[in-house]
């Protein structure tokens, strides 16, 4: 199942099926302060329209669960997962502030689909935004509660009575506490909380807004944090499968009786599934090598060199997003015409954790363990393989190494577990790198081609956008322009058939790393036509207060000096919006004119992200994504032909390294009062064009395909093309 797939699900009779949910969670947790929270009504109806207009769907019922127990430790139960972007730390900050206790009373239970509330899953930067909300809700509704028994311990009103780090007391009588431990002591209060609740400002924030040292990472440095591949049950076996060795190839024959004679191998074939076990990976590893087999290889007719002609001759008819005034108008007032296409290439997630899962069946009841973004999915996928109703099957998400997007596919759970049911024990499967890179969903190949027109006065006067490939995110462009059309061909991961010659899929940030690249690298294109300072040609064409803010605040911090384009500077700049976040990045690069090499200097990314729960977290993800960036847009790109990955290991497939770092500042914009956005995703998208941006202000020639390899600048350069 693709992204979307999983997000068209029939989300009726969810609300009953939570109902059931809940009685078994009170079963388990026991006594205290259980609430259960539905998102209001308007909420739900807001949040449908938005991915109502990205073709998603919402559930009905969207639940937040809390729990203050008799010991006083409060338990969050989301279905969300922590895969480094430190979700776990910022959603108990959320908690612990609302509730008023301190942040180490707070335990996160995340991605246990027998204990939280049902979620579509983690991607999209929309934990914060979407989660976030309703985690606070129930936090007020259970201070409420708390209160309410403060007032009968007391004889006192509720509304005499103040609450501070998990105590209660009388206002001005600080010595007078009571605990939430011995409030909660003997209770057994359950609240399915549908009325709205007053939340905290922003004056009265006491843990949000505060730099908090993250809570899994003591844990990952020392090697205590535990992943799927790192989980050993009693009696578990080892499984190694046969793979195809190109996409589309299908099994003629296979001999696995040289695996079957090796001691203490076991050999299971059903249907597509061919696999050996052993109770220690290495020597499963070596009875697959003895398998001999078969396959009906397809011929290839699509490779790196023609991948973008193919797309461009199988593209759909286009969808248009958004339109206004005239585009023959627009062409007539414009001073100077603009006209280019610009190419992303396939790139993989390359995830420092390839895909693990661990799978145990104990008569009726299914346990899985897996790498994955998604556990409530991946329940589900796990429990029509198996033919298992979904109620007896828990998919239990450990610490992910990353995901990216890429862990919304769960193939491996789904091998894991009918390798579980097949032979009675325990089965762990953990993916290769080569396996990593073969099954991969990479983010798609993408074309778009722009035609632009800017006046006299730098005002752009024409906008034509055709996208094809990466999808409508952020490709409607955010300047005012009065005559302008975008239009979108082919979704941003999946096709029809014919369309890729494999999967692919969301990569983070997806599309609006594409459609910013070549939106920023085509506004530079029309200062340099116009002869004007690309910074000032973005402000006289921008009206939405935040963006100017963000770019401005740049421009200072930078210490940018207006100029035209190919200065021979290196200086680069490019705005962006995602997940509802501002950005603007600002680069320095020099370039080897003898070698092609790009050397990026100087970053610095400026980020509205309205209230940032944890700022030195943000910052950590603002850093990750521009390093993460530096790959896509110098070094990283699947080669293939017809359904081969040619790259299945690092040693081809080029990925950032610590010597490509420049020097990084970080600058979030103080906006406390406004709501959270995401912050997982939104520097990476402009990375691509910012350094392009700074590549052609260097040596006065534009790449138009990322990612901007040596032979591609020296190539370039030697056409001198502008």
């Amino acid at each position: 199942m693709t992204n979307e797939d999983y997000l068209e699900l029939d989300f009726r009779g969810i609300s009953e099926a939570l109902a059931g949910d809940r009685r078994d969670f009170l079963k388990t947790v026991g006594g205290g302060i259980c609430i259960f929270l539905t998102l209001g009504q308007a909420e739900v109806l807001a949040q449908a329209e938005r991915r109502r207009r990205t073709g998603q769907r919402l559930p009905a019922d969207f639940n937040a669960y809390l729990r203050i127990g008799e010991d006083g430790r409060v338990s969050c139960f989301t279905g969300k997962i922590e895969m480094g972007q430190g979700i776990i730390t910022s959603l108990a900050q959320m908690l612990a502030d609302e509730l008023d206790v301190p942040l180490s009373h707070v335990d996160m239970v995340m991605g246990d689909t027998a204990l939280c509330p049902w979620d579509m899953g983690t991607f999209g930067s929309m934990s914060t935004r979407f989660f976030g909300p309703p985690l606070r809700a129930a936090a007020a509704a259970a201070r409420r509660e708390l209160l309410q028994l403060a007032a009968e311990h007391f004889k006192t009103p509720a509304e005499q009575l103040s609450a501070d780090q998990g105590d209660v007391f009388p206002k001005g009588q600080k010595d007078k506490r009571v605990s939430y431990a011995t409030l909660t002591r003997g209770q057994k209060i359950q609240r399915h909380l549908t009325e709205s609740v007053e939340l905290k400002t922003a004056v009265e924030f006491k843990v949000i807004g505060k730099s908090e040292t993250r809570r899994d990472g003591c844990d990952k440095v020392t090697g205590k944090a535990k992943y799927a591949a790192d989980l050993r049950l009693p009696g578990m076996l080892c499984a190694k499968l046969l793979r195809p060795p190109v996409h589309g190839a299908t099994l003629k024959s296979v001999d696995t009786s040289a695996a079957a004679a090796m001691e203490g191998v076991r050999v299971v074939r059903e249907g597509d599934l061919v696999a050996v076990l052993h109770e220690h990976a290495d020597v499963a590893e070596k009875a697959l090598k003895s398998v001999r087999a078969q396959f009906d290889v397809p011929q290839a007719h699509v490779d790196n060199a023609t991948i973008f002609d193919h797309l461009l001759r199988v593209a759909p008819p286009g969808r248009t997003l958004v339109r206004g005034g005239d585009l023959e108008s627009g062409e007539k007032l414009a001073a100077h015409l603009v006209e280019a296409t610009y190419f992303n290439s396939y790139v993989a997630h390359a995830a420092i954790e390839p895909h693990a899962a661990v799978a145990k069946i104990e008569g009726e009841q299914a346990t899985v363990w897996a790498s994955t973004q998604n556990p409530f999915p991946a329940r589900d996928e796990v429990a029509r393989a198996i033919g298992f109703p979904k109620e007896n099957v828990r998919v239990i998400t450990p610490f992910l190494g990353g995901g990216f997007g890429g862990k919304t596919f769960n193939q491996q759970a789904v091998e894991a577990a009918r390798l579980a049911k097949l032979v009675g024990r325990p089965v762990q499967v953990a993916w290769s790198r080569a396996e990593e890179f073969f099954f991969d969903t990479f983010r798609p190949a993408s074309i778009v081609k722009v035609r632009s027109g800017v006046d006299a006065a730098g005002r752009i006067v024409l906008w034509d956008y055709q996208v094809y490939y990466a999808g409508e995110r952020e490709a409607k462009q955010f300047y005012e322009v009065p005559n302008h059309r975008t239009v979108s061909h082919g979704s941003g991961w999946r096709s029809a058939s014919g369309t890729h010659p494999f999967a692919t899929g969301a990569w983070r940030g997806p599309g609006t790393n594409s459609n910013t690249h070549a939106r920023e690298s085509h506004i530079d294109l029309m200062a340099a036509k116009a002869g004007i300072d690309p910074v000032e040609l973005r402000l006289k064409n921008l009206k939405d207060r935040r963006m100017r803010r963000v770019l401005k605040t740049a421009a200072e911090k930078f210490g940018w000096k207006p100029h035209p384009a190919a200065s021979g500077q290196g200086l680069g700049v490019a705005c962006a919006i995602d997940s509802g976040t501002y950005v603007t990045l600002m680069a320095e690069v020099g370039v080897d004119k003898e070698l092609g090499r790009v050397k990026v200097k100087r970053l610095l990314c400026v980020q509205d992200m309205g209230l940032a729960i944890n700022p030195e977290g943000a910052k950590i993800q603002m850093e990750g994504c521009l390093t993460m960036g530096l790959g896509y847009t110098l070094g990283e790109e699947i080669r293939f032909h017809g359904g081969d990955i040619l790259d299945r290991n690092f040693d081809t497939y080029q990925l950032p390294q610590f010597s490509w770092l420049p020097k990084i500042d970080t600058v979030l914009i103080d906006a406390r009062d406004a709501r959270p956005q995401g912050g997982g995703e939104p520097p990476i998208v402009a990375m691509g064009a910012v350094i392009a941006n700074a590549v052609f202000d260097a040596v006065g020639v534009r790449l138009f395909l990322l990612p901007m390899t040596p032979e591609r600048v020296k190539a370039a350069l030697e056409q001198g093309r502008p």
